[in-house]
């Protein structure tokens, strides 16, 4: 014998959003703070080797690479621990300018942050 299906009411749809909504409203998400742009390291190279970002963005480094690697700025602005696979360095740029960085253990791998202020222009460092 077979079962006649009963049609969804018209009210079940609008009622089962207006719960998802209520939900939502309730038990907001609390998201843990992201890096606001990346930078991989993988293959003895910084990819993307020069990254343009705004004035107030952390930039995160993360090793990818079997080896291990550094992140040190050249003007000894900043610089991180021996990263191992998997590792990341994160840092802060509040001032525009260009800011040159290498591994201090493989020197020939180089990159370059560019901070722009809040008009979009960016000083020499």
């Amino acid at each position: 014998m077979r079962r006649q299906m009963k049609p969804i009411s018209r009210l079940a749809v609008p009622f089962a959003a207006g719960i998802l909504v209520a939900a939502a409203i309730s038990f907001p998400l609390i998201s843990a703070p992201v890096s606001d742009s990346k930078v991989e390291i993988d293959n003895f190279a910084f990819s993307p080797a020069r990254i343009t970002v705004k004035a107030g963005t952390t930039v995160a480094w993360l090793n990818a690479d079997d080896t291990p690697h550094t992140v040190a700025s050249s003007s000894k602005l900043f610089k991180s621990k021996a990263l191992d696979t998997d590792d990341s360095f994160s840092f802060t740029f509040t001032t525009p300018g260009v800011y040159q960085y290498f591994c201090s253990l493989h020197p020939h791998m180089t990159g370059t942050v560019v901070v722009e202020g809040t008009t979009g222009s960016s000083a020499a460092q």
